[in-house]
């Protein structure tokens, strides 16, 4: 044992603490978005009305993550860790006083700024994961590639995880039991990782200027822009869109019927996410990683957008062709997404490694910070276009505005440029 921790690396033990403690939270994350859309839905929610409850969720994250940065430096990576499990207890525990007699404007409201609250703690948690990885894994031949993929990659896999359990929850103990219960497991996780974290993480600079968190790189500039657009691509059909399609599909309006709904709605949105995380792993091997220099990396990030762009293009002109829904239609949505999902999966693992190697060790959670602000941006722009677009066109006006989005993320992630080359010239 005492070899086996010689050969750990300074810091490694603190990493693992932080990655599984963002795994019990990215679980709860998940369950808590299927179970608030399904909820919601069959109360009679229309479209529009379910997107407005991820709003504040994701107008929160973009301001969280522009703070969140410069309050790591300030105070150090474990209070915005702590800071993020212990909101998202709160947040549960304020969701299990929803009142079903409440007007549809007051759920709606209520929702909103509890999911809002969820939104901050979920970037909290995040960024403090992910700058993790810069500070504390090992580098060397590749490896920040492969631990930023690691982390990503299994955090979504978890994620999807919590489509499928909060699906299974919401049919099987009812919405306030299930988010009764996230509340005490996760509550729980909070308090043994404040007893038991393992030093290693970095503690607070004082003095640190708030004015610090907007990046003067250029290339961390224009990666954050294609990450809204990268971002917006995915959410514009994946948070309300294809949920409600299947519901319309898969339902026929019983109990029982919802029930079954639920579990094959929870099931598609769970394997899709699992499968994501999987290629996420993968993504340093499919990119070579290893071999190639960095400026091959930093191109490469134009090309597999572009790539990405053929599928929601595709299935645009599937669904337009479509009278309505039909079996062979569903089929192909089906597959559709699971290849948008295994490109996606490279493009979103390839931002999350050059937003690393574009920044600098001593401000990294500032870079880190400003980038998932960017990242919720696109989320937000997704959410409320996905409700918007389906409300007004349908799925056919939802996957042509992800292929519109898809082309503007290429355009955005073709103006990064090698700083290596820059340096030595």
């Amino acid at each position: 044992m005492s070899n086996a921790a010689q050969a750990r690396p300074d810091g490694m033990s603190a990493y693992i603490a932080v990655t599984a403690a963002y795994w019990a939270f990215m679980l709860t994350d998940g369950a808590l978005r299927m179970l608030v859309l399904l909820h919601f839905h069959t109360l009679g929610f229309s479209a529009v009305q379910l997107a407005y409850l991820f709003i504040l969720y994701e107008v929160a994250g973009m301001i969280t993550n522009l703070a969140a940065g410069w309050i790591a430096l300030r105070f150090g990576l474990t209070s915005t860790l702590y800071a993020g499990l212990g909101l998202q207890v709160v947040a549960l525990l304020a969701l299990a006083q929803l009142d079903p007699g409440w007007s549809i404007a007051a759920s709606v409201a209520f929702v909103m700024c509890v999911q809002g609250l969820s939104g901050v703690a979920k970037d909290l948690a995040k960024m403090s994961s992910k700058s993790a990885v810069k500070l504390l894994a090992p580098s060397g031949d590749g490896g920040l590639f492969r631990w930023v993929a690691v982390l990503t990659g299994s955090k979504n896999a978890v994620k999807g995880l919590g489509f499928l359990l909060g699906a299974a929850l919401l049919a099987v103990l009812g919405f306030d039991w299930a988010v009764l219960g996230m509340s005490i497991v996760l509550g729980v996780i909070l308090v043994a990782v404040v007893l038991f974290m393992p030093s290693g993480l970095p503690k607070g600079k004082k003095g640190t200027k708030f004015s610090e968190v907007f990046s003067k790189s250029a290339n961390v500039n224009w990666l954050s822009a294609a990450r809204v657009f990268l971002f917006g691509a995915r959410d514009v059909w994946f948070v309300v869109g294809i949920p409600i399609y299947f519901y319309a599909v898969l339902s026929n309006g019983t109990e029982g019927g919802n029930r079954a709904a639920f579990f094959m709605i929870g099931t598609f949105m769970a394997v899709w996410v699992i499968l994501y995380g999987m290629v996420q792993v993968s993504a340093p091997k499919i990119l070579r990683a290893a071999s190639r220099p960095e400026g091959e990396l930093i191109r490469a990030a134009r090309g597999w957008a572009l790539a990405l762009f053929v599928v929601p293009a595709a299935l645009t002109v599937a669904v337009a062709l479509s009278p309505g829904p039909q079996t062979w239609l569903t089929i192909t949505l089906v597959l559709g997404l699971l290849a948008f999902g295994a490109l996606f999966a490279v493009n979103s693992s390839l931002h999350s490694y050059l937003i690393l190697a574009f920044s600098k060790s001593e401000r990294v959670t500032m870079d880190v910070g400003f980038y998932y602000m960017a990242n919720a941006g696109g989320r937000l722009i997704g959410t409320l276009l996905s409700g918007l677009t389906y409300q007004i066109g349908g799925l056919t006006l939802v996957m042509g505005t992800a292929a519109v989005m898809v082309v503007l993320a290429a355009l955005t992630s073709g103006r990064l440029t090698d700083q290596t080359n820059e340096v030595s010239a």
